[in-house]
């Protein structure tokens, strides 16, 4: 006997046309598409929804609907219907984005290191030093 609390959907047909009513009741009534309002229409939590998209049978019904509200997030965002740091905050949490940072290291700017580097080893206190490093940061930043 299988433990735990006994399956909401046993086939994929179940839980589809509850999806698609989900989606049309949404439209006509003028609410945007929301995972946890997805999952309530299926009588679940939204962790328990995604749960459920770890089963083979219902992994497309599930990344179909995902997609319907991601989709509706992005489009609501850029034609300014929502607000962004919630649209920002929703896209992070349930769809898995990410803000990214890209960092250019050029040849120049590597050689650069490389001289700060070998300065640094040179006695800390040598006035001489610490001018010479003082100028090739400035001119290193007024050529960048």
């Amino acid at each position: 006997m299988p433990a735990g609390r006994p399956r909401l959907y046993d086939n994929v047909d179940q839980m589809n046309k509850i999806v698609d009513k989900y989606f049309k009741d949404c439209k006509k009534d003028d609410r945007p598409y929301t995972m946890s309002g997805l999952a309530h229409a299926l009588g679940m939590d939204r962790r328990s929804l995604i749960n459920y998209s770890d089963r083979d049978e219902f992994f497309l019904t599930i990344k179909c609907a995902r997609e319907r509200v991601e989709q509706q997030l992005e489009e609501n965002a850029l034609g300014n219907k929502s607000n962004a740091v919630f649209t920002i905050f929703n896209l992070k949490n349930n769809f898995g984005w990410k803000d990214t940072t890209e960092v250019k290291v050029d040849e120049e700017s590597s050689k650069l290191d490389e001289l700060i580097e070998a300065l640094k080893d040179v006695k800390k206190d040598n006035w001489f030093i610490k001018s010479q490093t003082a100028w090739i940061y400035a001119v290193w930043w007024q050529t960048n």
